[in-house]
């Protein structure tokens, strides 16, 4: 049976789905395949490379730096989110906290990221060939939120999050040959997306990259449709949703520690349903 994970990520909301992993890792866990959307692609890639709690201070200790998030960021180099550092100058194999890419490679689960061409406002998928050691380039593209972030490129083209091409890649992963998925999310299940914040960040980029900015104001819709057809393959049996109950009061880029602290093992606690499942 082929076991597939979704890390629909969420900023640093995502810390949730990072304890739903590292629970995972407590539990000996494996999936066969894993896609990642923004910070589920960071997520995901520590759970491969078995890095427990890796994330976690990311989300609790760097980002808190101004080199991490930051409007001195967002002035001198045009992003609020310095994805270099986070995904660079933390994460290589000199960095503070490195990625242990030989354990990652050494992994035979299939890895999937999810980004969103800014110039066509397509979806892509990029795997396992399209990283290497200290090259997270595919990690920063799906990670650049519009706007607050300016797109990442990689082999030339720009990319933006991969939450305005597939916020739900539930289909991918059944495209895929998956018999089961855990489909991760870091908010309640029943919360609708609403569309104000898109578009408000849809104007912001609708000038340069108009293809994006339209796939932006349909991001709401499209999560909404994701979860709603998780929903029906759960009554099926063949996905598991994961999800938290509330969100500890955070957003997007909402920095508040203690609140993550209770987020993540919100997610530790939450972990126990994918044994069931699998079970």
């Amino acid at each position: 049976m082929k076991i597939g994970v979704v890390d629909t990520g969420g900023g640093l909301r995502g810390i949730y789905a990072s304890g739903v992993l590292d629970g995972c890792l407590d539990q000996g866990i494996s999936f066969d395949v894993g896609i990642g959307v923004s910070a589920g692609s960071a997520n995901l890639s520590s759970y491969f490379s078995g890095q427990k709690k890796r994330n976690y201070q990311f989300y609790t200790e760097y980002m808190m730096r101004k080199k991490y998030m930051s409007f001195s960021n967002f002035l001198f180099k045009k992003t609020y989110i310095d994805m270099d550092y986070v995904y660079g100058t933390l994460s290589n194999s000199d960095g503070e906290n490195p990625l242990d890419y030989p354990a990652f490679a050494k992994n035979p689960a299939e890895f999937i990221v999810v980004a969103t061409d800014a110039n066509t406002g397509e979806v892509h998928y990029f795997n396992k060939n399209d990283i290497s050691q200290d090259h997270y380039d595919i990690l920063k593209a799906s990670c650049a939120i519009p706007f607050v972030c300016k797109p990442y490129e990689v082999d030339g083209r720009p990319y933006y999050d991969g939450a305005l091409g597939d916020p739900i890649p539930i289909e991918k992963a059944f495209a895929m040959g998956c018999d089961k998925v855990v489909l991760i999310l870091t908010k309640p299940k029943d919360l609708l997306r609403t569309p104000e914040k898109d578009e408000k960040l849809a104007a912001r980029i609708e000038k340069k990259y108009p293809f994006a900015a339209r796939q932006m104001r349909l991001r709401a819709s499209k999560y909404n449709e994701g979860v709603a057809l998780a929903k029906k393959y759960e009554e099926q049996g063949i996905l598991q949703i994961i999800a938290p109950d509330d969100t500890c009061g955070l957003d997007t880029l909402t920095r508040k520690p203690q609140a993550m602290k209770e987020f993540y093992e919100k997610g530790l606690y939450d972990s126990s349903i994918v044994m069931k499942f699998l079970k």
